[in-house]
């Protein structure tokens, strides 16, 4: 696997380099898709569906192959993956996936990387559940697109910690120097382009279908199925630097505008410890007060 030390052109360069590269999954995933394969006859479809929808890389790479080997006469999008394992059968996907890379030992000699890509992946993940449970709160009419475009809303930066490590830990390095900086103003320091700008270009060279671009589509944060994917990837990314963060309250607010349920619920609902509700409500209550530091 190539590995970027410098920084390319535009951000079609990053595309047509991270495009060309393959997805490694999580080591885990390899593992157990080939635990599940000794023993086929009793590996479920929902199982193997569980095991996908934990890990974005596979979930990238299972959505990339289906497309890129759907049958002329398939006329819709296969955007979820209990949908793509209907479509490709558990023999051929256990022929097709019984190898596979892994992000492990793509980045062996760089352990920072991994855990820096480890960090994007848990969020995803999070950002996923998140997702799920609030578009189930809206009552969504497939919360399984939501879910799926929620964890995959991260892409880019996985591959740029996958394939290009030193230049996103100068980025990682940036932002815990000045916790401030915000992530696309760093990377376009670093990079010239941000990772929001390869995305789209990246989904497409995989061939992902057409729904997932335009739910991943931030200029349409109108649309209530957008609002809910981006809502729950920027409280994922907020809460992994606690719940103090200086986001969270008005991310709060946000989600009370999308949801419409009380306050009180939907703290309930994100798990947020009590002692942190009057801190959470003050973008609501306007009463800009943090909660005391634990002695």
């Amino acid at each position: 696997m190539a590995v970027l030390t410098q920084a390319l052109a535009s951000a079609e360069s990053y595309v047509n380099f991270f495009s060309h590269q393959p997805i490694p999954v999580l080591r885990r995933t390899s593992v157990e898709i080939k635990r599940m394969a000794e023993d086929m006859d009793n590996a479920s479809r929902q199982e193997i569906a569980a095991l996908i929808l934990a890990d974005p890389l596979m979930s990238m790479r299972m959505l990339s192959h289906i497309e890129t080997h759907r049958k002329n006469t398939q006329n819709h999008d296969i955007v979820t993956i209990s949908s793509a394992l209907v479509m490709m059968g558990i023999l051929p996907f256990f022929r097709a996936f019984g190898d596979l890379p892994t992000a492990e030992d793509a980045l062996n000699d760089r352990p920072q990387a991994l855990v820096g890509l480890l960090r994007v992946v848990g969020r995803a993940c999070k950002a996923s559940r998140f997702a799920r449970d609030w578009a189930v709160v809206r009552h969504d009419l497939d919360v399984n697109e939501i879910t799926i475009a929620a964890l995959l809303h991260e892409a880019a930066e996985m591959m740029c910690w996958i394939n290009a490590p030193d230049l996103t830990q100068q980025v990682a390095d940036m932002q815990r120097t000045d916790r401030g900086l915000r992530s696309s103003i760093a990377q376009r320091e670093v990079f010239g382009v941000t990772a929001r700008e390869i995305q789209f270009g990246l989904i497409r060279a995989w061939r992902l279908p057409d729904l997932l671009i335009k739910l991943l589509d931030e200029s349409k944060a109108n649309d209530p199925r957008v609002q809910t994917i981006i809502l729950a990837t920027n409280f994922a990314r907020h809460l992994a630097h606690g719940w103090e963060n200086a986001a969270l309250p008005d991310d709060i607010y946000k989600l009370h505008d999308l949801l419409r349920i009380p306050y009180e619920a939907l703290l309930r609902r994100v798990d947020a410890p009590q002692e942190f509700w009057p801190y959470l409500l003050s973008v609501h209550t306007g009463t800009y007060r943090r909660p005391e530091p634990k002695s």
